[in-house]
């Protein structure tokens, strides 16, 4: 069987799996699914799926387009505290919140990437840290403070309805999982467009790239519009499921969170960033319950092993591994058949 449909059937495997896993580890637990360990297992998958959409629209920058940004936690933020602000202050409902949150991505997508694209690497990244730590400082200012909370951050995010995260547990699970799957479907419809392919040209060589008539300041502002709504999406529904936006939201700790996720994964594969995103959830979570506050200590170490052992991330890794097999098979049966 290819390998391009042995990937889709694990995938479905997979996806199938985790739909299930509430009903599976209510049945082993003798429970229902929103207690015991089916609640526990499903709290860590929540944070996983949301930060793993936020992961893959990060690897849209770095891994499909070359860009390396300090400032992607500024659209994660932003998305968090527009929904929080309309749904708790103005009384929005949740679905006109979140068309909000995509038009604030797409204006601010736009004027950072008219603002930085301009120039390039290490000036680039300096201007979208400087633009985020803008945003994250206007967060903490207490002339904000009746709708953003200030310092303290923005508490108390009403959610009810079909979508309640204490009423409808494994449902707001469900949910999760299926915004995971739609984002997923978006980036990979993306990078597989002529859109895409540019994108990957630009990355490759810019230079050449323009000479063969593609404009790469389009394209990168394409891939940071992108990128930037999807990260808005992560950060809103974040404020769903936590009840609150926090300036943490915006701060240069959130952006260097996907990067390591996407490093730990794979860069430029889209599923190895929600494979490093299971990776810094499962195992943060596991090390707190082992080792306490000085679990990341314990992850810095697992993390320099895992560079070490897996140079290009979990997946990139496994992947140049297999084609190094592939290739050894071949030539090992055209020697047997020489032989023969």
């Amino acid at each position: 069987m290819p390998w391009r449909e042995r990937f889709s059937l694990t995938a479905v495997l997979v996806v199938a799996a985790l739909a299930g896993l509430p009903w599976v580890l209510a049945w082993l637990g003798g429970t229902d699914t929103d207690s015991g360990l089916a609640v526990t297992v499903q709290l860590v998958l929540i944070n996983t799926f949301i930060l793993a959409v936020y992961a893959v629209s990060y690897d849209l920058l770095m891994g499909y387009t070359g860009i390396l940004s300090f400032g992607h936690a500024l659209f994660f933020g932003t998305g968090a505290y527009a929904l929080g602000i309309t749904v708790k202050h103005l009384g929005w409902p949740i679905w006109g919140a979140l068309v909000l949150v995509v038009v604030l991505a797409v204006v601010q997508a736009l004027l950072v990437g008219v603002l930085s694209l301009r120039v390039r690497g290490i000036y680039f990244t300096m201007v979208t840290l400087a633009l985020a730590e803008g945003f994250y400082r206007l967060a903490q200012a207490n002339d904000f403070a009746a709708y953003t909370g200030a310092k303290d951050g923005l508490h108390g995010i009403p959610l009810t309805g079909w979508l309640s995260r204490t009423d409808h547990f494994t449902r707001f699970y469900l949910t999760a999982l299926l915004f995971l799957l739609v984002m997923y479907w978006l980036a990979r419809r993306l990078v597989n467009s002529p859109t895409g392919r540019a994108m990957q040209a630009v990355r490759e060589n810019e230079s050449r790239a323009a000479a063969l008539g593609f404009n790469p300041l389009a394209y990168k502002l394409v891939a940071l519009v992108v990128a930037g709504v999807m990260a808005a999406l992560a950060g809103a529904f974040n404020a769903l499921w936590q009840g609150f936006a926090d300036p943490g939201f915006l701060s240069v700790d959130m952006t260097i969170e996907a990067l390591l996720m996407v490093i730990i994964g794979g860069v430029g594969t889209l599923v190895g960033p929600i494979l490093g995103a299971g990776v810094l959830e499962i195992l943060g979570d596991v090390l707190n319950r082992l080792f306490g506050p000085r679990w990341p200590l314990v992850f810095g170490l697992a993390y320099v092993l895992i560079v070490l052992y897996f140079p290009y991330g979990l997946l990139g890794t496994w992947r140049q591994r297999a084609t190094q097999r592939r290739a050894g098979w071949a030539r090992l049966r055209r020697l047997v058949v020489r032989e023969g």
